[in-house]
Formats: structure tokens, sequence, C-alpha cells
């Protein structure tokens, strides 16, 4: 399990039965820190929040979304 903190920049919800969203959690260029995590928790772009849950690295789910590294089913709590 990982945990780790960011700003929520990206949120969609119900996507394959599960909400998505992109966090960044450093100074870095736009889109360099960017970490996805799949929950089932509901938050709004600008929320910080504090993320808990599977970091999974070479994932594929077909039709050219790959993630390098992603958190799935997270428990979120906006902070």
């Amino acid at each position: 399990e990982l945990l780790t903190r960011g700003e929520v920049v990206k949120f969609n919800a119900g996507i394959m039965g599960t909400n998505w969203l992109h966090i960044q959690d450093g100074p870095g260029a736009a889109g360099s820190d960017d970490l996805t995590v799949t929950t089932d928790a509901t938050v709004a772009v600008g929320d910080s929040v504090s993320v808990r849950g599977v970091l999974v690295a070479d994932r594929d789910f077909g039709h050219g979304y790959v993630y390098e590294l992603i958190i799935e089913g997270a428990q979120v709590r906006v902070e």
C-alpha cells in the first residue's frame, strides 16, 4: 500500500465502474508529476487530498490506456 498527498487536477466519475482522478504533488513542469488514482470517492478539481491504495506498475487497460504507475482502489480523503 502507498500513502501520498497531492492536489486534484482532473476528476472523471463512473468510468469502467470507478472514479478516476489525477493528482500532482510537486512543482515540476505541467504533467511531469501527475499520478492517476482509481477510487469510489468523489472529489473536486483543486482539492488537496491524501490517497492510500495499491500502487500498480505497467497497467494496460487496452485501447491506449496504459499507465506506468497507477494507484488502484484508493481511499481518498479531502484535507
